[in-house]
């Protein structure tokens, strides 16, 4: 991938994020980037708008340690940024603890202590649940897409019985979502997103349960309507989409390196080492973490300008040859989960959704492999993510089976 050099700053300098040659091969540009700009890029999120890129691992956790100069909030940056930018819905000012700064952000974080006294009990049977049912519905099959046939409707069913979300709602918000996420009619999708969710915290407020957005409704911090639907939507949307890109990242990587051997339960490293290895390699959010100067800042000889977007590149600061290289197994010194007072709160809930949901399905079909080369996987463009457009396997057409789990109940939501 080539880019043309020009003063920095001016728009020829700046890398488009959202083309598809970027989301082919980011790790190639981050490499292209670093070599021109050093430990900060001028790139582009969509046509016109411009942000800086962190390639750096060191200045990375120094900017995410300092709200005081870099505050996540987007309030300033969006008036200067047409209603109908593609990438303006994902990034504009909402009341949740990713987009606000001090007192606010710590009263919004304050109601995630609901994920703390998530049953780790039920999390399991409620990944068991779905992975056998999903697996069972293509088992005999011989082949599938592990993206619409497994990480997605897994994450989904597992994120809405948690959420409390009756299926139509629970579907809703995913599409929505997935275009805020694609910056493809990203404007609905918020609206839709949006939508569903006011409709489940009035449902909620009403008849409360045992799930998170019920918690939230009655958490002390006394959160109104608008402010648990903001917390609602950002637990689902980071819930969803960017754990089922895990599982798939990972169930590539183990289906792909001769490492996790030629069988899937053969393999020298563990299911755990994969996912370390994806969440430094190829993390599902790979430019994130984004905050906004309050003024022109210098840092590292770059001035960042004053309420433009600041992101981190997640997949580029691990990756930093300052830091990288040598064996990395069991060390999660990754970025992937963000750092400071805006990392993820459902760190441990993630990762157990995600190893439970490979596990499980390495154990069923233990000889799966990829039904094509390498080289024939697509990426779907977007700025933010690294999300393949389907992971196709083969294996063994099986009898359907039963997956063991701690008790036996009906979740509520399908995709």
């Amino acid at each position: 991938m080539g880019y043309e050099t020009s003063p920095t700053g001016s728009r020829r300098d700046q890398v488009r994020l959202y083309e598809p040659e970027f989301a082919a091969d980011p790790h190639h540009a981050y490499d292209e980037m670093r070599a021109r700009f050093g430990a900060i890029a001028p790139v582009e999120l969509a046509p016109g708008v411009p942000a800086m890129l962190v390639l750096d691992y060191a200045t990375a956790l120094r900017i995410m340690r300092d709200p005081e100069h870099f505050p996540a909030d987007p309030s300033r940056w969006q008036r200067s940024v047409p209603e109908d930018c593609p990438v303006r819905p994902f990034l504009e000012a909402r009341a949740n603890a990713l987009r606000t700064t001090g007192e606010t952000h710590q009263r919004f974080r304050s109601s995630f202590a609901a994920l703390r006294e998530v049953d780790l009990n039920r999390l399991h049977d409620l990944v068991g649940h779905a992975a056998e049912e999903l697996i069972n519905g293509f088992c005999g099959e011989g082949g599938c897409d592990l993206l619409s046939r497994y990480a997605a409707p897994l994450t989904f069913q597992v994120l809405a019985n948690l959420m409390g979300f009756p299926t139509e709602a629970a579907r809703q918000a995913w599409a929505g979502m997935a275009a805020m996420l694609d910056t493809v009619n990203a404007q609905a999708g918020q609206e839709m997103f949006i939508g569903a969710l006011a409709g489940v915290v009035a449902d909620k407020r009403a008849r409360p349960g045992k799930d998170l957005t019920s918690a939230l409704i009655t958490d002390p911090g006394r959160l109104d309507d608008v402010e648990v639907i903001n917390q609602a939507a950002l637990l689902f949307s980071m819930g969803t989409e960017p754990l089922a890109n895990l599982i798939l990242h990972t169930m590539l990587l183990m289906l792909s390196d001769d490492r996790f051997g030629s069988g899937l339960i053969s393999g020298a490293l563990s299911t755990e080492d994969a996912l370390d290895e994806v969440l430094f390699e190829d993390p599902p959010l790979t430019n994130f973490s984004i905050m906004y100067p309050r003024q022109p800042i210098l840092v590292d000889e770059v001035w960042l300008p004053a309420d433009q977007p600041v992101l981190i590149g997640l997949a580029a600061c691990n990756n930093d040859p300052r830091i990288a290289g040598g064996d990395r197994t069991g060390n999660r010194s990754h970025l992937a989960w963000g750092a400071g007072p805006h990392a993820c709160p459902a760190q441990m809930m993630a990762r157990t959704i995600a190893q439970d949901a490979i596990d499980l399905l390495i154990d069923a079909l233990p000889d799966m492999k990829l039904a094509i080369p390498l080289s024939e996987l697509s990426w779907r463009p977007g700025p933010f993510h690294r999300a393949l457009v389907s992971l196709p396997v083969e294996f063994p057409a099986t009898a359907p089976m039963q997956i063991a789990t701690s008790s036996r109940f009906e979740p509520s939501a399908r995709l």
